[in-house]
């Protein structure tokens, strides 16, 4: 199936599954729920992971059919999670074993057990770093529709096939996440989201891609993961659970600050577009060592952005 066909099919696929998923939502009771770190005055469906996954689906089957079964398992695991409210040990191994789909349906395989072992470990870094991304309207969709976009100028094959698709849901997906959302992603679209970076990353991880293209993907998966990295910051040191819910996100520092909600999701969004766009330029024309200074700079940046805001300091908020 051609790219352009991919990309209409997955975004007509979502944009029909997205309402539908709405109306299940409501009459099966998985919504979110206003609450003292809920800033919606009424519940909105979850289940949105579900229309996207739907769309991406068809990426999927043109492409590597075989990464359907972590991508599902992401999403059931997820979905299980915003219906019963898991308990953080099941989700720890539920994210592993979501991990372990990703090296064994994936180009890396097992071929190296610290390939694998580390591809294990991105999972459940993007799968939890999107998780938290994922609290204000069409954020956490924004950015990773611009990630599964630049992965699609960065690989070839299947990981493309995927990446047109997972972009294309997504777009469908934004136009009822858009504020004020209609629906939101859940825990089972913040988790498929998670486990498709991760898939993305395998392929360019694979063996017959070059260095630079797996180095380069660091840089689109680098706001997911420094999401995590601050959160386990700020919670440290108030010494408060690692599995806490908090208000102190750079996106929550920033509407504190008089940012309007929006505002703050386009930031995200925009960041993550100059670190796409930033690796593939570089990937393209320049050498291995200017995409490693990319990934450098591009930490170096989001850490400073992080302090600047406050984002590394206790956050006062309420525990989920």
């Amino acid at each position: 199936m051609s790219l352009p066909v991919v990309a209409v099919v997955s975004f007509g696929v979502a944009l029909v599954v997205t309402p539908v998923m709405i109306v299940v939502a409501r009459r099966s009771g998985v919504v979110d729920r206003p609450g003292a770190l809920k800033d919606q005055a009424t519940p909105v469906p979850y289940l949105g992971g579900v229309a996207v996954f739907a769309g991406a689906a068809v990426g999927a089957l043109s492409g590597r059919p075989s990464v359907l079964i972590p991508l599902a398992a992401a999403l059931v695991l997820g979905v299980a999670d915003d219906r019963f409210d898991l308990s953080p040990g099941i989700r720890l191994v539920g994210e592993v074993g979501v991990g372990l789909a990703v090296v064994v349906t994936g180009p890396v395989r097992f071929d190296g057990a610290v390939a694998a072992l580390l591809l294990v470990a991105v999972t459940v870094l993007l799968i939890n770093g999107v998780n938290l991304m994922d609290g204000l309207d069409m954020l956490a969709g924004g950015v990773c529709a611009v990630a599964a976009l630049s992965f699609a100028l960065l690989l070839d094959g299947p990981g493309r096939q995927l990446a047109v698709a997972l972009g294309a849901a997504l777009v469908a997906f934004l136009l009822f996440n858009r504020p004020p959302a209609r629906v939101y992603l859940g825990d089972g679209g913040a988790y498929l989201l998670g486990a498709a970076l991760s898939v993305l990353v395998s392929e360019a991880w694979a063996p017959h891609v070059t260095v630079e293209v797996g180095v380069g993907a660091l840089a689109l998966v680098a706001l997911p993961a420094a999401e995590l990295a601050f959160a386990v910051v700020r919670r440290l040191r108030g010494r408060t659970s690692l599995v806490a819910g908090d208000r102190g996100h750079p996106y929550d520092r920033l509407v504190r600050r008089g940012w309007h909600r929006t505002a703050a999701s386009l930031a995200y969004i925009g960041v993550e577009a100059v670190l796409g766009l930033g690796a593939v330029a570089i990937v393209r024309h320049l050498g291995l060592g200017a995409v490693i200074a990319l990934d450098a700079a591009a930490a170096a940046v989001l850490v400073a952005l992080a302090a600047a805001t406050g984002a590394l300091s206790p956050d006062q908020g309420a525990a989920a």
